[in-house]
C-alpha cells in the first residue's frame, strides 16, 4: 500500500531505516522495554509495540535486522526485571505505604500480588503477556523475598518467550501479502488501540475531577 502524497507523509518511510527516524527506533523500542518490564511505568504500549517492531523489521529497509531485533529485546526486558526486583526488595515497604499518582496505584500492586500468590513463581513469566502486571510481577517478587537465583531464571525464560516471541510472530505475519499491502493501515491502527487506553484514562480522570468539584 502506497501512501499519496510528500513522502514525509509515509508512515513507513519514517520507520524505515532510511527515513529520519530510523537510527533511532531500536534505541526507542529497548527503552520502552526497559522501562515497562519493571521501573514503576506500566501504561507503555510493549505488546503491540514488539509485535509492531516484528512486522516493520520484516519489511525492506528495516530500522534494524530482525535477528538483532529478536535478541536485544529480551536483554531489555531482562535487565528491566532485575531492576524492578531490586526495587521490590529494597524498597517495598515504601511502595506499599505510597500514595496513588498519575502513573502508580495501590491497586496495580494489589493485583500483581494476588496473580503473584495464585500462580506462584511462574507469574514472572506469564505476566510478560499481562499489561500492568508485567511492571509490579518483577516488584512484586522482590518483596516476597524471591531468591535472585530462581527469579532471575524465569525472568530471563520471560523475556525470551515474551520479547522474542512477539517479534517473530509480528515478523512472520508481516510476511503475508495481505499484511505487506495494509501494512500502514494496520500500524496506525495499532498505534490507535495503543493510545486509546491512555486517551481514555485522561478522560475518565477529567470527569471525576468535574464530578467532585463543590457546587
Amino acid at each position: 500500500m502506497v501512501v499519496a502524497g510528500p513522502q514525509w507523509l509515509d508512515p513507513m518511510y519514517l520507520l524505515s531505516g532510511s527515513g529520519p527516524f530510523g537510527d533511532f527506533i531500536l534505541g526507542g523500542i529497548l527503552l520502552i522495554v526497559f522501562i515497562e518490564s519493571g521501573v514503576l511505568f506500566p501504561v507503555l504500549p510493549g505488546d503491540s509495540l514488539l509485535f509492531t517492531g516484528g512486522m516493520l523489521a520484516s519489511q525492506p529497509d528495516p530500522f534494524a535486522p530482525l535477528w538483532l531485533l529478536a535478541l536485544l529485546v529480551p536483554v531489555a526486558g531482562t535487565l528491566g526485571g532485575q531492576v524492578g526486583y531490586f526495587i521490590g526488595h529494597k524498597f517495598g515497604e515504601v511502595l506499599s505505604a505510597r500514595e496513588d499518582s498519575r502513573f502508580f496505584k495501590k491497586a496495580w500492586l494489589e493485583q500483581s500480588h494476588a496473580f503473584f500468590v495464585k500462580h506462584g513463581p511462574i507469574t514472572v513469566i506469564i505476566c510478560r503477556f499481562v499489561p500492568i502486571v508485567r511492571t509490579f510481577a518483577s516488584i512484586v517478587a522482590g518483596m516476597s523475598g524471591m531468591k535472585l537465583a530462581r527469579f532471575t531464571i524465569f525472568n530471563i525464560v520471560g523475556a525470551i518467550v515474551w520479547g522474542a516471541g512477539l517479534v517473530l510472530l509480528g515478523a512472520w505475519l508481516g510476511q503475508f501479502a495481505f499484511i505487506r499491502d495494509h501494512i500502514e493501515a494496520i500500524f496506525l491502527f495499532i498505534v490507535f488501540l495503543s493510545i486509546t487506553p491512555g486517551i481514555w484514562g485522561a478522560v475518565q480522570k477529567t470527569r471525576s475531577g468535574k464530578n467532585t468539584k463543590p457546587a
